[in-house]
C-alpha cells in the first residue's frame, strides 16, 4: 500500500507540471492587459510600460513561466496583481466556503442518489424505476445556472423561505449559514445525484445477476440481506469512482454556483481573477483545484481495497 501511494504521488508531478504549463499559457494568451485595466484607458504609454515592468509582464512568456514555476516549487504561489495579497493567503481565506459547499452538495447527492439507485435496481421496470430514471435524465440535462435560477425563483421569490444570495460564516451564525447554503447545495447536489443514481442502478443490476447472488437467494436469505450484505458492497466499487470524479465536478461547478449565490469561495475568486486579468491569482487557484482533484482520486483508489479485499496494489 505504501509503495502504491508513493508511486501515485510521484505520478502527480508530471500531471501538475502539465496543468501549470497549460493554465499559464492559456491565461496569458487571452485578450486583455492587466496594466491597462488597473490604470484605465487614459493612462500614458510610459505609465503602462512602467507598470508592466513592475509586474514582470514585459518579459518573454517562457521567462515569466520559469520565474513563476520556480516560486511555486518553493511553495510560493505569488502575489495578486490587484491587491498585492499573497495568493496562498487568498486561497486560504476562500477555501472554507468552497469546502463547506462541496461537502453539503455531496451529502445532498449521496442521500438522494444511493437510495434512489437501490430502489430503481431492486424494482426494475416499476413506477419507482421510471420516476428515478426520468429524474436522473432531467438532472443530467439541466445546467447548474438554470437550476439555480429555478430554485431562487421558487424558494426565495415565490415562497420566501430561503435567502436568494449571500453568505454568513458558520462561526458567526450557524442557522444563517445553513439557510444560505441550502440553495447552492441543492444546485450542485441534484446534478451530481443524477449521475450517481444512474450508475448505482446499473451497477447494482449487474451484480444482482451474478451467480453468487442467485445462490444466496436459493439458500432462502431475505432479499434485503442479499441486496445490502452481498450485492451492494461490490456494486459500490464503480460508484465510488464516479463519486470521486463528482468531487472534482463539484469544485468546477462551484465556479458558477458561487458567483450566482455570491459565496466568497475559490470559485468566485477564479471568476473575479479572470475579469481582472489577475494572472498569479488565477494560476494559483486553478493549480490548487487540480491538486485537490488528484488527491481525491488517490483516496478513491485506496478505498477500493477496503471495499473489495480481492483488489491488491501491485
Amino acid at each position: 500500500m505504501t509503495r502504491f501511494i508513493a508511486k501515485r504521488l510521484f505520478a502527480m508531478i508530471p500531471v501538475m507540471f502539465l496543468v501549470s504549463l497549460g493554465v499559464f499559457f492559456i491565461v496569458h494568451l487571452t485578450p486583455g492587459d492587466p496594466a491597462l485595466l488597473m490604470l484605465g484607458e487614459e493612462a500614458t504609454p510610459q505609465n503602462l510600460a512602467a507598470l508592466r515592468k513592475d509586474l514582470g509582464l514585459d518579459q518573454p512568456l517562457h521567462i515569466q513561466y520559469w520565474n513563476w514555476l520556480s516560486k511555486v516549487l518553493q511553495g510560493d504561489l505569488g502575489k495578486s496583481i490587484r491587491t498585492r495579497q499573497s495568493v496562498s493567503k487568498a486561497i486560504e481565506q476562500r477555501l472554507p466556503a468552497t469546502l463547506e459547499l462541496t461537502t453539503l452538495a455531496m451529502l445532498v447527492s449521496l442521500c438522494i442518489a444511493i437510495p434512489t439507485g437501490i430502489i430503481a435496481a431492486t424494482r426494475r421496470n416499476s413506477a419507482s424505476d421510471l420516476i428515478s430514471t426520468t429524474g436522473a435524465l432531467l438532472g443530467v440535462s439541466m445546467p447548474n445556472f438554470f437550476l439555480a435560477i429555478l430554485l431562487i425563483f421558487l424558494f426565495s421569490l415565490h415562497l420566501r423561505w430561503l435567502p436568494a444570495i449571500g453568505y454568513t460564516a458558520i462561526d458567526k451564525d450557524v442557522i444563517a449559514n445553513l439557510r444560505g447554503m441550502v440553495l447552492p447545495s441543492l444546485t450542485l447536489g441534484l446534478a451530481a445525484a443524477a449521475v450517481v443514481s444512474r450508475l448505482t442502478r446499473s451497477s447494482l443490476l449487474e451484480v444482482l445477476n451474478q451467480d453468487y447472488v442467485r445462490t444466496a437467494r436459493a439458500k432462502g436469505l431475505a432479499e434485503r440481506f442479499v441486496v445490502f450484505r452481498h450485492a451492494l458492497k461490490n456494486a459500490l466499487i464503480p460508484v465510488i469512482t464516479i463519486i470521486g470524479l463528482q468531487v472534482g465536478a463539484l469544485l468546477g461547478g462551484a465556479v458558477i454556483t458561487e458567483t450566482i449565490f455570491v459565496i466568497p469561495g475559490i470559485g468566485s475568486l477564479v471568476v473575479t481573477s479572470i475579469f481582472e486579468r489577475d494572472y498569479p491569482l488565477l494560476q494559483g487557484a486553478v493549480l490548487f483545484l487540480a491538486f485537490i482533484h488528484l488527491i481525491v482520486n488517490l483516496v478513491v483508489d485506496i478505498l477500493y481495497g477496503f471495499l473489495d479485499p480481492r483488489i491488491r496494489y501491485a
